[in-house]
């Protein structure tokens, strides 16, 4: 009898130490799994051999968009440094623009070459008014400049009408023939304000993901 109820005395002893280490195991277990599993706001491991994670972003990057984001800023240094205007100078803010050519700005240290075929040019800088009867004229010539282009709106006149805002032949806004990139304003803007304007233009061409897109479609 005295044996009996040793055995049932060790028994419930024991259930009672495992009850009260079982919250403490739960916890350990809990802290164990929490600690394996990566945190949410940081970069995911990556899944496969061509991913890696690149610092300062959240997700694995493919080998091949890397290559393909390292070689668009490689284009794109390029064509910012040799920059080839298409001048379409269509009025008195055309003579602001040469004067940006000339000796005292000298738009060529910067790589702005203008070219006189717009097959050469990959921007277009509209100067001027611009009026119903030239607009067919500037979107040939805007269709014959090869991708990816740009174009630069100078002067009162090219972003919105200007002083001939209200005529019946004049367009309100080169932007309604051609997307335009830059709006320089001014009545004329001066030489200043356009090479400005260009300057502005090279930091819109470090954005420019040409072979990436390409290969994400």
């Amino acid at each position: 009898m005295a044996s009996t109820l040793a055995v049932v005395l060790r028994h419930k002893t024991s259930m009672l130490t495992a009850s009260k280490c079982t919250p403490a195991l739960a916890n350990s277990q809990t802290f164990r799994l929490q600690s394996n599993s990566p945190p949410s706001d940081g970069p995911k491991p990556p899944k496969t051999l061509g991913e890696f994670i690149i610092p300062g972003m959240k997700k694995p990057v493919g080998a091949v968009e890397h290559v393909l984001t390292s070689m668009d800023k490689l284009v794109n240094w390029a064509r910012k440094g040799s920059i080839w205007p298409m001048s379409f100078g269509l009025a008195c803010c055309a003579v602001e623009m040469m004067h940006m050519y000339a000796s005292r700005y000298d738009a060529d240290r910067l790589g702005i070459i203008p070219r006189p075929s717009p097959r050469q040019s990959d921007i277009m800088i509209v100067a001027g008014t611009l009026t119903n009867k030239m607009a067919p004229a500037l979107r040939k010539v805007y269709d014959q400049m090869a991708e990816p282009r740009w174009v630069v709106s100078m002067g009162s006149c090219a972003n919105g009408g200007g002083y001939y805002h209200y005529s019946y032949a004049v367009v309100r806004g080169c932007d309604r023939i051609v997307p335009v990139d830059i709006y320089v304003p001014g009545c004329p803007p001066t030489a200043e304000a356009l090479l400005y304007g260009m300057l502005q233009l090279q930091k819109k061409m470090d954005s420019n993901q040409g072979l990436l897109n390409w290969w994400r479609k």
